[in-house]
C-alpha cells in the first residue's frame, strides 16, 4: 500500500477505502499473532518477537488486556479462535481474584498468587476487561464487574480529591504516599467503557472528576505538558522517578494522546455541552505532537522535564498508537488538514518501521537507526495499543466504540 505524507488533497483516508482495507488486514493479522497468547499449559502469556509464550508469572495486566482486546475484535466480527476471552475472564475470577483479602493480584502462577500487590493500575485493567466482556456478551462479565467496582470504591477512590489512590499490600495496607496520573488516566478510560456498557452515571461523574484535576487544572498551569507523579495531597512531584515503563520521571508526551481522546470520548458522551473540551483536546494533541516527534528519525521520545526537554529519549509503538487514536477522533469531528497530514505521518512511520508485516504485531522499541530494541521488552507485549489504532479509525463515532464496530462488523 502506498503511505503518501503530501497534503491530504485526494480526501481523509479514515473514508478511503484502500486504507480501510490495510487497517483491517492489520488487525487481522495482529489477532492471528496474539492467539498464541493461550499457551500450552492453558494459562494467558505475553510472547516474543516469533510468536512463542514467554515463561514467568501471568500479570493482571496482560489477561486484562488481551480480554479487552479481543472482546473488541469479537464484537466487531472476527471470532475468537484461540478461547482468549473465555480463559482471561475464568483467570481474572479463579486466579487474580483474591478470594482471601479481596481485589486482585498482580502475578498469578501455577500454585496460586506470586505477586499480591493491589494496584489501581491493574484494576482499572479488570474493570475495562469486564466492561468490554459485558457488551461482547460474556455470560460472567456482570459479576466481574460489580466486583471490581466495589473493590475500587472502597479501597482506592478518594472522593474528597476525585482521584484514586495507587498502591496497597495484598492485605489492603498502604505502602507509599504515591499518587499517579497513570492510572487515574486509565481509570477514566475504563469508566467510560463501564458507563457505555451499562450507564451507570457514577462512571460518568468520576470520570469527569479526574479529567478536570488533570486536563482542567494541572495541563493550563503547566504549558500543557502533564507531569506524572504526584506527592499524597496531590501536589506535583518533580523528583519522583519509578519503574523506567511505568513510572518515569518527568511527563510523557505519549498519555497527553491518550488523555484528549478521553476527554473527547467524555465530551461525546456527556452531550457535548463542555464547549472547551475540543480546544483542550487539540492544545494536549499539539504540544505532544511539537514536544515529541523526532523529525529525523520519526516515533516519539518517551519523556520531557517540565520545560520541554527531553529526559528518556526511547521510542516505543505505544505513542504512535495513540497518537493515532487521538488524531482520528479529531477527524472525526473537526478535520483539520494538518490532522490528516500527523495522520497519514504517523501510518507511514508505523508501517516503515513498527509493523511486522510476515508474522503479526508491532515490534515494541526502536533504536537509534530504527531498528528493533530490546532494551525494555523481550518480545511484543500486548496487542491492546496497536490492535485499538486498527480498530478505532474504522468507526465514525468518537465514543461507543463498541457498539459502533458491532454495528459495522469490520473484521467479518
Amino acid at each position: 500500500m502506498s503511505l503518501p505524507l503530501s497534503s491530504p488533497a485526494d480526501g481523509f483516508w479514515l473514508n478511503d477505502p484502500t486504507h480501510r482495507a490495510y487497517l483491517v488486514r492489520d488487525a487481522k493479522r495482529q489477532l492471528d499473532f496474539f492467539d498464541a497468547s493461550l499457551g500450552e499449559s492453558g494459562g494467558l502469556a505475553t510472547l516474543d518477537f516469533a510468536g512463542k509464550p514467554l515463561s514467568g508469572p501471568q500479570e493482571l495486566i496482560t489477561t486484562t488486556r488481551l480480554v479487552h482486546s479481543y472482546g473488541l475484535a469479537q464484537i466487531a466480527g472476527r471470532p475468537d479462535h484461540a478461547g482468549i476471552i473465555d480463559r482471561g475472564m475464568s483467570d481474572l475470577w479463579n486466579r487474580h481474584r483474591d478470594t482471601r483479602y479481596g481485589g486482585y493480584a498482580w502475578g498469578v502462577g501455577q500454585n496460586g498468587i506470586v505477586d499480591g500487590v493491589k494496584l489501581a493500575y491493574g484494576h482499572v485493567f479488570v474493570l475495562l476487561a469486564a466492561s468490554t466482556a459485558k457488551q461482547a456478551g460474556h455470560p460472567d462479565a456482570d459479576r466481574l464487574l460489580a466486583d471490581v467496582a466495589e473493590a475500587l470504591d472502597r479501597y482506592f477512590w478518594d472522593d474528597q480529591a476525585g482521584l484514586f489512590r495507587d498502591e496497597f499490600t495484598r492485605e489492603w495496607q498502604p505502602f507509599s504516599s504515591y499518587r499517579g496520573m497513570n492510572a487515574n488516566m486509565h481509570a477514566v478510560e475504563a469508566m467510560l467503557t463501564a458507563y457505555e456498557a451499562g450507564g451507570q452515571a457514577i462512571f460518568l461523574e468520576r470520570a469527569s472528576r479526574i479529567l478536570d484535576f488533570f486536563v482542567g487544572r494541572i495541563a493550563p498551569a503547566e504549558n500543557w505538558r502533564i507531569p506524572e507523579h504526584y506527592t499524597q495531597d496531590w501536589q506535583i512531584d518533580r523528583a519522583y522517578e519509578g519503574n523506567p515503563m511505568f513510572r518515569p520521571a518527568g511527563s510523557t508526551p505519549g498519555h497527553s494522546f491518550e488523555l484528549a481522546r478521553l476527554l473527547l470520548q467524555l465530551w461525546d458522551l456527556s452531550g457535548r455541552f463542555d464547549t472547551t473540551a475540543p480546544a483542550n483536546a487539540r492544545r494536549l494533541i499539539t504540544r505532544a505532537l511539537q514536544d515529541a516527534w523526532q523529525t529525523e528519525r520519526g516515533g516519539f521520545i518517551y519523556t520531557l522535564a517540565s520545560d520541554g526537554t527531553v529526559l528518556r529519549n526511547a521510542r516505543y509503538w505505544w505513542p504512535v498508537t495513540e497518537a493515532i487514536g487521538a488524531l482520528a477522533c479529531l477527524i472525526k469531528f473537526d478535520a483539520q488538514p494538518e490532522d490528516e497530514i500527523w495522520y497519514r505521518r504517523l501510518w507511514g512511520f508505523a508501517d516503515a518501521h513498527l509493523i511486522d508485516h510476515v508474522r503479526g504485531g508491532w515490534y515494541p522499541e526502536l533504536s537509534d537507526s530504527n531498528g528493533i530494541a530490546a532494551d525494555q521488552f523481550s518480545g511484543k507485549p500486548d496487542i491492546y495499543h496497536a490492535l485499538q489504532a486498527d480498530l478505532l479509525p474504522l468507526v465514525s463515532d468518537i465514543s461507543r466504540s463498541a457498539m459502533a464496530l458491532g454495528k459495522a462488523k469490520p473484521l467479518a
